[in-house]
């Protein structure tokens, strides 16, 4: 049986960067993957859908050039073919330098295969039985399948098998209105598909305020997106060549055809089938991994990192959950999961960019707070960039000065967040950026004139 100081299940963002961290240590490691390295984002998630984003902008841009006094005599045509073998392409590149990095990386030795346990300290994969004195689990996370009658008998897309298509689908229904879904139908728009979104909530985005859903909604709308909120889908079945989903939605019933279907309502950790409980690993009623604000799990000398321990769904949170564990165990720094601040982006055109706590949540705090908004259209910079779509919205502690939480909907909305984002982890009071002197011209330069304007929320 071979021995290890340490096994790692899983190259999504978190195992990977602590083999690196445990070899660099002297430590004698295994790590063992599946099927791909790199994980979701790597090889299904931000890596591929952001490269094929990027395509579908280029479309709608191409489609808006006159709005630029660019004349394009030809209509836009997009080579669905091309589109993904651009992706293919980027995909690979990162996902076969992390293979070969792991593969030639000294102290590591990489197992292939599907590894589980079969004793407290003890994995089996191919045949072998792998045994350390820790273990670290980052298995992932894959698409949520609802028991909708008949959807077991039409061919239906999840986000993995959506990076199949090299062809454009005539019209493209989406089950689920979140981040997912909405990421895929706006590019498919922009790519020449019809496309209807079902969201069983009464709105879009429901996690976030309703202002930024009811614009979100609206600006896919105006891309000729067709939008059904308060909408559950009861049935669907096959009709020819195409796929019936049937819907109910204020005591009515219908039925929309399409002839591709994308369910996209949310996601499950991969525990089903490590034999956690031959460990004894505890799980919560989802499967999620139940750790500690180190990332413990209840068995002594085993960690749970990334999407299946539900302590954040993004890779940036999978990045985190591995520099708090190596902190803990190789630096004798004590970080810990609570410190972080609650971050992440929804990559449409506009973005939005989310930090801290939304104005729902402020509000059924109680405590006294100022709030202060911006229509893009007031900023020059997405003017002149003809891109006036979303606002900017702050929350501010009234008493500590401290920034409780921001939206920013529109142009760079994703990358601007990170200057408020900087300031709540330095607890500095919203007054250092509003004295701060920004760059002209640029969406961020307007941050410190909101904070300048901001009001007692009412």
């Amino acid at each position: 049986m071979p021995n290890y100081d340490a096994i790692i299940i899983g190259t999504g963002q978190s195992g990977p960067a602590l083999a690196r961290r445990l070899a660099a240590a002297g430590r004698k490691v295994a790590i063992v993957e599946r099927k791909l390295f790199g994980g979701t984002c790597v090889n299904n998630g931000c890596t591929p859908t952001k490269t094929l984003i990027a395509s579908a902008y280029a479309a709608y841009l191409g489609r808006r050039a006159a709005h630029y006094g660019v004349r394009i005599d030809d209509a836009v045509k997009v080579d669905m073919k091309a589109v993904k073998a651009r992706k293919d392409v980027v995909v690979a590149a990162s996902r076969d330098g992390l293979e070969r990095s792991l593969k030639t990386l000294q102290g590591c030795t990489v197992y292939e295969g599907h590894g589980r346990f079969v004793a407290e300290k003890k994995i089996a994969v191919n045949g072998s039985e792998l045994a350390a004195e820790q273990i670290f689990l980052n298995v992932g996370a894959r698409a949520v399948i609802p028991p909708i009658s008949g959807l077991g008998g039409v061919p239906y897309l999840t986000n993995s098998s959506m990076m199949d298509i090299d062809f454009l689908p005539a019209h493209l229904v989406i089950l689920g209105g979140s981040y997912v879904g909405l990421e895929f139908a706006q590019m498919y728009r922009r790519f020449g598909s019809e496309v209807t979104v079902i969201e069983m909530s009464p709105r879009l985005i429901s996690r976030e305020d309703e202002d930024v859903s009811q614009a979100v909604a609206d600006f896919l709308k105006e891309e000729g997106i067709d939008v059904r909120v308060a909408s559950k889908v009861v049935g669907v079945e096959k009709q020819g060549n195409s796929i019936a989903v049937k819907v109910e939605s204020a005591g009515q019933r219908s039925q929309i055809v399409g002839t591709h279907l994308l369910v996209a309502i949310g996601r499950r950790p991969n525990t089903d089938d490590l034999g956690l409980d031959q460990a004894g690993i505890v799980t919560d009623p989802h499967g999620y991994i139940q750790v500690d604000d180190q990332l413990r799990t209840n068995v002594p000398g085993i960690w749970a990192m990334g999407d299946c321990n539900g302590r954040g769904a993004f890779t940036h949170t999978s990045w985190n959950d591995f520099e708090i564990v190596a902190a803990n165990l190789l630096d004798h720094d004590q970080r810990r999961v609570s410190d972080r601040i609650t971050a992440y982006a929804l990559y449409t055109d506009p973005p939005l960019g989310r930090a801290g706590m939304t104005e729902t949540e402020v509000r059924k705090t109680g405590k006294p707070a100022l709030i202060t908004t911006r229509a893009m259209e007031n900023v020059s910079r997405a003017y002149e960039k003809g891109e006036t779509k979303g606002f900017m919205k702050i929350l501010v502690d009234r008493d500590s000065k401290l920034i409780l939480g921001a939206s920013l909907l529109g142009l760079a909305g994703d990358e601007v967040i990170h200057c408020i984002l900087d300031v709540m982890y330095a607890k500095a009071p919203y007054t250092v950026m509003q004295r701060a002197m920004h760059i002209h011209p640029t969406v961020s330069e307007l941050i410190p004139t909101m904070l300048g304007e901001l009001k007692p929320l009412q």
